[in-house]
């Protein structure tokens, strides 16, 4: 009788060792990928920007009336960011209906995002362009500011992209030049999610 109940005992340790490692699998393969594989794939479609090295600086920016208004004023939401002169060719006016789009994509979550056009000349906007994107914020910003500020992609210029600013005024992202729509609404809805700000 006594053999049987030390087999018993034995089966039972094998059994907890074989639960324990089990649940213990998952962790040791978590630390092993990080620490030893060290993956380099991204989760994210638009370029991840340091958030603490591109706070919005001080700028000179205002309205097209011309009243002083920096660009923090619209802080405490996520900022959908374009910048570039106020000859808004066709690349132009496809970010800016971009920005639309991808906004009113959100659903619900819309109301969490603004859009802001930082236009970098004193030139005067077309009235089309002004009535066509009624409800982006559109301030003149100087553009040794801007530019100084905003990161790209080798041989282009911040004109090329679309950029985020967290709900702290930081800026974070950076989407690609003539970006998949479809990524970027991920991208942004991934963020709306995960955040409990803005």
């Amino acid at each position: 009788m006594e053999p049987v109940k030390q087999q018993n005992k034995a089966r039972g340790r094998w059994k907890l060792l074989l639960v324990l490692a089990v649940c213990a699998a998952p962790l040791i393969a978590s630390y092993f990928t990080y620490y030893v594989v060290k993956p380099t794939s991204r989760n994210n479609y638009g370029t991840l920007i340091d958030p603490r090295e591109r706070p919005i600086p001080p700028m000179n920016s205002r309205l097209l009336s011309g009243e002083p208004t920096p660009l923090s004023t619209y802080t405490g939401k996520w900022i959908m960011l374009k910048v570039g002169g106020s000859a808004c060719g066709q690349p132009c006016q496809d970010q800016l209906f971009a920005m639309r789009q991808l906004r009113t994509m959100q659903g619900k979550e819309m109301d969490r995002i603004e859009r802001v056009w930082l236009v970098t000349d004193e030139e005067p906007l077309e009235t089309i362009i002004l009535r066509v994107n009624d409800g982006t914020h559109i301030l003149r910003a100087p553009r040794d500011v801007v530019t100084k500020w905003l990161p790209v992609e080798p041989g282009g210029s911040a004109e090329d992209h679309i950029y985020l600013i967290d709900p702290r005024g930081n800026l974070m992202m950076r989407f690609p030049k003539n970006p998949d729509p479809a990524k970027v609404k991920k991208d942004l809805g991934k963020l709306l999610k995960a955040s409990a700000i803005g």
